[in-house]
């Protein structure tokens, strides 16, 4: 121990300022690092969730980013004209998420209603925690709505508990039957950024027919279009769905499939990920670079204490575990705080009430950020033996004697 501290005092912190800018360097690579491995992570999950609509015959919708949209000027009849052209020509997966209302729950998050059609509730395949599967067989206004609810809410309302709330989309009253409960962290990934994730665990899952999608508002039906996916389709007929949209609502939408979207992603994805990855390549070399500078500086200004270490019984092996112990604390310290800093962004979603990005985790922490932290940490036990072994090697070089005492 005694020589550890003579190390960590008079070699290793003999330049403090460097040995500072090395943690705060190290920092910024372990957390660059992790931001990249866990963007790559879930982007993973995004492809994989979304891989099965990337098949022939599946055409996603999207609002055409250089069209002007007046929604001022959309008719609720015009919307439902071509509702009803869709159901008697296509197959289409709908779900609209994000219509925000203050029911009471445990932990007074803003709730969310989401709503989903029979074919995108086949597509999503959502796991279940509780309870029974979503029946779309039922008579709006006439029979209680069976709904699923997230992990967060299924305290406040079980399995078999009944909800009595103006619907956000109909403002009608409605009396929903909680029918089963969502797998905690029930996610959806977007079709157009995969690594982008919005989170049901505040979310009510209401299942939609033709009857509902005739009671509902003009909102649900104009946002229901926007990434409506047409099954089983080609080309020419979702163009044709296109052109009745434009000439009823004056809303100009693309359709593409699945493989496109992914393209679209990947050509401004890559490049981001490139320069993070050349950015903190740059930063690892540095910081390996200049520890083993500061340390045989350090050694040469302190020769003559070293030399004495070596003469009264430090071997090398020794010497090899002290700088392992030393960069192992600097590497379990930065460690600790992207730990610490990551937790708590985690939490920040649930102080700020941001249901759609409030998850459940050991330590506040889900899968993919324990994986990106596994990933730094073996990042660090390279760099750490880089520096350590090309270190030891150094000092092996350097000329010493008894001479160096007098």
């Amino acid at each position: 121990m005694k020589i550890l501290h003579f190390f960590i005092t008079r070699i290793f912190l003999k330049r403090w300022t460097l040995v500072l800018g090395m943690i705060i360097l190290l920092f910024l690579a372990n957390y660059l690092s992790f931001t990249a491995a866990r963007s790559i992570i879930s982007t993973f999950q995004g492809y994989q969730e979304i891989e099965t609509l990337n098949q022939e015959g599946t055409f996603i919708a999207n609002l055409d980013p250089n069209s002007e949209a007046d929604f001022d000027r959309i008719e609720i009849d015009d919307t439902k004209k071509v509702y009803e052209y869709l159901n008697k020509n296509y197959t289409y997966a709908m779900q609209v998420d994000g219509f925000v209302t203050s029911l009471y729950n445990k932990y007074k998050m803003e709730v969310s209603f989401n709503y989903i059609n029979e074919e995108a509730y086949k597509i999503n395949q959502f796991r279940l925690s509780q309870g029974n599967h979503l029946n779309f067989n039922y008579k709006f206004n006439k029979e209680e709505i069976p709904v699923l609810v997230g992990a967060g809410l299924a305290t406040t309302y079980p399995v078999g508990s009944y909800i009595e709330i103006t619907d956000p989309v109909t403002q009608q009253l409605v009396n929903l039957k909680v029918q089963g409960v969502l797998e905690k962290n029930t996610h959806r990934s977007n079709f157009y950024a995969p690594n982008s994730k919005n989170y049901f665990n505040f979310s009510i899952f209401l299942p939609i027919n033709e009857e509902f999608i005739q009671s509902a508002g003009l909102d649900l039906l104009v946002n229901g279009l926007m990434d409506m996916v047409l099954l089983d389709s080609t080309k020419e007929k979702a163009t044709n769905l296109s052109e009745l949209i434009q000439e009823n609502l004056g809303l100009k939408f693309n359709f593409f499939n699945q493989q496109e979207n992914f393209n679209y992603f990947e050509d401004s994805y890559f490049d981001s990920l490139k320069i993070i990855c050349i950015i903190t390549f740059i930063l690892l070399l540095i910081i390996v670079c200049l520890a083993i500078w500061n340390t045989l500086v350090s050694i040469r200004l302190m020769i003559k204490d070293f030399t004495i270490n070596l003469l009264v019984g430090l071997s090398y092996s020794k010497l090899r575990a002290i700088f392992y112990s030393y960069f192992g604390i600097l590497f379990s310290i930065n460690l600790v705080i992207l730990f610490v800093i990551t937790a708590f962004n985690r939490y920040g979603f649930w102080l700020k009430k941001d249901s759609i990005f409030a998850t459940y985790g050991m330590f506040g922490l889900i899968s993919m950020d324990w994986i990106a932290l596994l990933i730094v940490l073996f990042i660090d036990l390279i760099i750490g033996f880089t520096i350590v072994e090309l270190t030891i090697k150094k000092i092996k070089s350097i000329p010493i004697s008894v001479g160096v005492l007098k």
